[in-house]
């Protein structure tokens, strides 16, 4: 019963989005939901090295942005095709997570996170400083849309939608299989305790690094993604506070869940563009309510209710 559930809310949400362009009325609302599917997409990566592993890193938005620049690189300095370039910016990401993960996932707690929070602003500052491979400060320009799949065409803001919300389905339902699956269950060992996963006979760098990979293909494919998207990319992809906002969408939506994350990051955009009529003043509103957020509602929206469901499941096992 509760999987049939699950499945029906799954379809809703489905549905929902395939709706979305309807409701909108406007372009303007589609590249903001369109947006914000990207970096759903990179927050669902980020999840599952820090909510399911118990590892973050601040480092996340420099994996999107090695996606990114992946796709404008191969695209117009080598006159790549936009799918072929798409099809490497995961993997090109998750190839360069392999070996930063070697190093960094040796330290442990704070030590991890602000070593890759210094991996990070090494990455920004490539990026910036490298004219000769990103283009410098200037950025990559006319990054080309991508190409047409039969009479199926991604010229207009329907359509980009359309394809960025395809991919959005398809990395929740790859990452639902994962974090259902032994594997996922290997990660939420780890993060309860690295000596008990060691009881259990899990290798704790090899599972550590493929978490680590795993969650920076997601960032690499988001990255992708947006720079067919926005079709201009600058070093500005690379900022830590991209990773800061990903992790903020975490711990609204909840942290450690599945839909937690997702929803997160499609509610808190929303909620600063309804709040863009107090102009630099909204984050005066909005930073309390985020404060609220976490000191009232600490495990999130989805984990809150998850606690609270369970709560009364026992309850009324108690009662029967």
């Amino acid at each position: 019963m509760a999987n049939l559930k699950g499945k029906l809310g799954w379809l809703l949400l489905i549905s929902v989005g395939l709706a979305f362009p309807w409701l909108a009325g406007n372009d303007y609302y589609l590249t903001v939901m369109s947006t914000a599917y990207i970096f759903a997409i990179a927050t669902i990566g980020l999840n599952l090295i820090t909510g399911y592993t118990g590892q973050l890193n601040l480092a996340h938005s420099g994996f999107m942005a090695v996606g990114a620049y992946t796709v404008g690189i191969l695209t117009v300095d080598y006159h790549f095709t936009f799918w072929a370039a798409f099809a490497l910016s995961g993997v090109v990401a998750a190839a360069l997570g392999f070996f930063i993960g070697l190093v960094s996932l040796r330290l442990k707690g704070h030590y991890f996170s602000i070593f890759t929070l210094c991996v990070g602003y090494i990455m920004f500052l490539v990026i910036e400083k490298w004219d000769g491979l990103t283009h410098g400060t200037v950025g990559i320009l006319g990054i080309p849309a991508p190409e047409a799949i039969g009479s199926i065409t991604f010229t207009t803001p329907l359509a980009l939608y359309y394809l960025v919300f395809f991919w959005l389905v398809v990395g929740m339902w790859a990452m639902r299989r994962i974090v259902n699956s032994l594997l996922g269950r290997t990660f939420i060992a780890i993060r309860n305790g690295d000596e008990l996963a060691e009881s259990l006979g899990i290798n704790l760098m090899r599972n550590k690094v493929l978490a680590f990979m795993l969650s920076v293909f997601y960032a690499g494919m988001a990255g992708g993604l947006y720079a067919g998207f926005v079709r201009f990319i600058g070093p500005s992809i690379a900022g830590v506070e991209h990773t800061f906002d990903m992790t903020m969408y975490m711990l609204v939506g909840g942290l450690g869940t599945l839909i937690g994350p997702l929803l997160g990051a499609l509610t808190v955009p929303w909620l600063t563009q309804y709040l863009q009529f107090l102009q630099e003043y909204r984050f005066i509103v909005f930073g309390p309510i985020l404060v609220l957020l976490v000191i009232f509602v600490p495990n999130g929206i989805v984990g809150s209710y998850l606690a609270w469901r369970t709560r009364r499941t026992d309850l009324k096992g108690k009662n029967a």
